[in-house]
């Protein structure tokens, strides 16, 4: 049976613990930051999110994962459906993750938006 350290599963997840601070939501997957981040691509509005306190944990069922924590505050920049997120590492222009809200929602420029908290997991060898 294979086998694979936690140490080094945490080790992936450990850039969006400290690399990512800023999540965007969008009206489609993005593909590159620019997509991810700019208004007018497919960027619906963002938050600023901290980093330093995402620490890789146990995953459920198995693995290890990391969460992003819920927010109620992001804002609003572009008027559309949102139907996926973006995590971003700003300072490096890097595209870190993506993925399908729970749930598309409406948004409307210059309001703010809420998402509960997800998990990033990798589940563990099998």
């Amino acid at each position: 049976m294979p086998f694979v350290n936690d140490r080094a599963l945490d080790l992936g997840l450990n850039v969006f613990d400290v690399e990512a601070n800023r999540l965007d939501i969008c009206s489609s997957e993005p593909t590159t930051f620019s997509q991810a981040t700019t208004g007018g691509t497919v960027s619906l509005g963002n938050k600023t999110l901290s980093t330093g306190t995402n620490s890789p944990a146990a995953g459920s069922p198995n693995g290890r994962s990391v969460t992003i924590p819920s927010f109620s505050d992001g804002n609003v920049t572009n008027t559309g459906t949102a139907s996926h997120w973006a995590l971003t590492d700003t300072v490096n222009s890097r595209l870190l993750a993506t993925g399908a809200l729970a749930a598309s929602q409406s948004v409307t420029s210059g309001n703010t938006f809420s998402l509960t908290s997800f998990t990033i997991r990798y589940p563990a060898a099998v």
